[in-house]
């Protein structure tokens, strides 16, 4: 959200103090409704300087993209294979959420930072899945162990820990899918070898409730309405819920 004499300036119509003026003339409207000092506006609400609608100049872009194996999700530009030369979009988008090198499929990218933040929370646990191949045969013990957590670890990442309890299901001979709601570094590669698998393919196929669906490597469409509705609703109920539950 944002203050309403901010997004009129913003949007080009005048500075915030000249903005302000307006507001307590009674010429500027929220949804058909005469706006009050100091009000917030979010994405979705029709903004109106008496007859004329105001549209921000910084509209809010959110992506999703099918990124291929070998593209790396960084900003930096030593990277040749970076997900941002790679995509080459004429809006200034970054991802919310990473996919390790060797890995493909979705990423959700956008240029609004309060939703990157939303969803990169850990505590507020969102649903991530997967399709993944491995070099053997995937066994009830496999799944069984994988569902309850893995004990990981890497000295060199500093990472000691044990997953949380997740959803998994066999899928073939060599395939399972499977559900997180956390992201720790190279997490499902690390559960497989830590119970002696080795990942062949790995393609995340959901993101809370944006899918990937008919997307092939490279490829990138932007989230629907009802997508946008359901994933930034999503995204506020937890923040709200995180706020009660600090206050208590």
């Amino acid at each position: 959200m944002i203050r309403l004499n901010k997004y009129l300036s913003e949007a080009g119509v005048c500075s915030r103090r000249e903005a302000d003026r307006l507001i307590e003339s009674g010429i500027v409207t929220v949804d058909g409704k005469t706006a009050a000092p100091g009000m917030k506006v979010e994405d979705g609400q029709e903004v109106r300087v008496g007859k004329k609608v105001v549209k921000s100049k910084t509209e809010k872009t959110v992506l999703a993209v099918y990124k291929p194996a070998g593209i790396v999700c960084t900003e930096d530009k030593r990277e040749k294979k970076n997900i941002i030369r790679f995509l080459n979009y004429p809006v200034r988008i970054t991802y919310a959420g990473r996919l390790d090198k060797d890995s493909e499929g979705l990423l959700i990218m956008t240029n609004d930072g309060d939703l990157i933040n939303g969803m990169m929370r850990a505590r507020y646990a969102h649903e991530k899945e997967y399709k993944v191949r491995v070099n053997k045969e995937v066994t009830p013990e496999f799944i069984e162990k994988m569902s309850r957590g893995v004990h990981i670890r890497d000295k060199e990442k500093n990472l000691d820990a044990v997953t949380r309890p997740c959803t998994v299901k066999k899928t073939g001979k060599h395939t399972f899918s499977i559900i997180l709601t956390q992201g720790l570094n190279r997490q499902i590669r690390r559960m497989c070898e830590a119970l002696g698998y080795k990942v062949d393919v790995l393609k995340r196929i959901r993101i809370m409730n944006v899918e990937l669906g008919d997307l092939k490597p490279g490829q990138v469409r932007e989230l629907t309405e009802q997508e946008l509705k359901e994933l930034y609703g999503t995204v506020k109920e937890r923040e709200n819920a995180g706020i009660s539950r600090t206050s208590e």
